[in-house]
């Protein structure tokens, strides 16, 4: 990670960390660079905060200051701007927004050409110009100057791709969405609608200052209530720019991504369309999801946290299927990167096609009980290497053996150690957790 951008885009309080002349020399860039040997075109979404509308017109300012032209998808979501910009020929997208933060935080987020997070190296390049000379870069003039185009068009196109994914009619099926009032408002109950469910929306009203207020997948106990008072066949929760998604079951049962995992990657070797017979996964996954892949013959492999990993991983062994706790599902036929809206239509494939609801489908994953503590120490490194914290750390794994597991990983944003353990009970999980917080208190690391 850099100093501006993170795993998952330029990201912090707008106007404090992240300010309209970070996007504009932003654009001022990514113009400058894709335009040196021809028209530079560049498609830019957006999400529904206040601050998008100004980091929108900054960031079109700085691209046709240096001679691109911009394309505005307006309030769209980021797997959207993804399939515009692989789809057409665009040199890069632009996605503003800050996912599951809340409204005051916003981010920049860099697409390619291929519609896949933008290269480290182009990263690297914006970032030196961030902090280099603001005269390095010309200006365009006179009919060389750019222009911002409305294209709505775009969106539209994406949400009538989608559309062409669904392989049943989805009529009188009772789906709840919440949007979380984000980008999934401007696309969702359309989608759902022209596919003939009959289609229940909460938190579809954004204002600039309400997503992901009590919303979305990040407060997915606001759909569970909703989807049991209504008694819903199923309900789809969404992040801020809808990229992730969870589900909730016909008993209102929550089903993560770990679970959205277990029913699509089973439903795709039923179907022969899970190449390599592998899903990918992160190290955060549950343990009872690799028992009930083993148990019917599916094989797996583990990144670090981040779609961008789960992603890079699926691309260079050519696997078809991966994705993250929290909701980030790729299905690499289809997309480049998470979608929320396209993880619901291949749940809505899966349960009608076999003809059983979300319950019976997850039915046989046995979830172990997690515990998840963070410690905040004085450095990282030398807190996980500490020869006494490892010394419990490996005494805790033998005491688990097959039953559980433990992981302790440094954060990559917060001067944090995480320690997780999965056991049979939330007993074990917890006691096991604090056993190894302890040794790294007792031996000093913590502030």
């Amino acid at each position: 990670m850099g100093k501006y951008f993170g795993t998952d885009g330029f990201r912090g309080e707008a106007n404090v960390n992240l300010t309209a002349m970070h996007a504009f020399k932003v654009g001022r860039f990514l113009g400058w660079y894709y335009g040196r040997f021809h028209k530079c075109s560049v498609v830019i979404g957006k999400d529904t905060r206040r601050s998008s509308y100004m980091f929108e017109d900054a960031l079109s300012a700085g691209l046709t200051s240096t001679g691109a032209d911009v394309y505005l998808l307006h309030v769209t979501t980021t797997p959207s701007v993804s399939y515009v910009v692989r789809t057409e020929d665009f040199d890069c997208g632009i996605m503003i927004s800050a996912s599951h933060n809340p409204y005051y935080d916003n981010g920049i987020k860099l697409i390619n050409g291929n519609g896949e997070k933008m290269e480290q190296e182009v990263i690297d390049k914006v970032e030196e110009y961030l902090d280099g000379d603001f005269d390095d870069v010309p200006y365009a003039t006179m009919d060389k100057i750019g222009r911002t185009i409305d294209y709505f068009a775009g969106r539209n196109r994406y949400m009538g791709y989608l559309m062409t994914l669904a392989k049943n009619s989805f009529r009188n099926v009772r789906v709840g969405l919440d949007c979380s009032n984000g980008s999934a408002s401007a696309i969702a109950k359309s989608v759902f609608d022209a596919l003939g469910a009959e289609t229940y929306v909460i938190n579809n009203e954004p204002n600039g200052t309400n997503i992901n207020m009590e919303a979305g997948s990040t407060h997915i106990e606001v759909l569970q209530k909703y989807v049991k008072d209504n008694k819903l066949d199923i309900g789809f929760a969404y992040d801020g720019d809808a990229d992730r998604c969870l589900c909730i079951d016909d008993k209102g049962n929550i089903v993560d991504g770990d679970l959205i995992l277990y029913v699509c990657g089973v439903y795709m070797k039923q179907n022969g369309e899970l190449d390599n017979n592998t899903v990918v996964t992160t190290i955060m996954s549950n343990i009872g999801l690799y028992k009930a892949f083993d148990a019917v013959g599916i094989d797996y492999a583990k990144t670090d946290v981040g779609d961008k990993y789960v992603y890079e991983c699926m691309r260079n062994n050519n696997f078809r299927l991966g994705g993250e706790q929290s909701g980030h599902i790729i299905f690499s036929k289809y997309a480049t990167t998470g979608d929320g809206i396209l993880t619901s239509i291949k749940l809505m494939e899966v349960m009608l096609s076999t003809k059983k609801k979300m319950s019976e489908l997850i039915s046989p994953v046995v979830i172990y009980p997690q515990c998840l503590k963070n410690i905040r120490v004085e450095s990282k490194p030398e807190a996980r290497a500490d020869v006494d914290v490892q010394a419990e750390v490996e005494k805790v794994a033998k005491l688990l053996g097959d039953d559980g597991r433990i992981l302790v990983r440094e954060s990559g944003t917060e001067p944090v150690i995480r320690v997780m353990v999965e056991a049979k009970t939330d007993h074990l999980a917890e006691k096991y957790v604090n056993q190894v917080i302890k040794v790294i208190e007792d031996k000093g690391h913590a502030v």
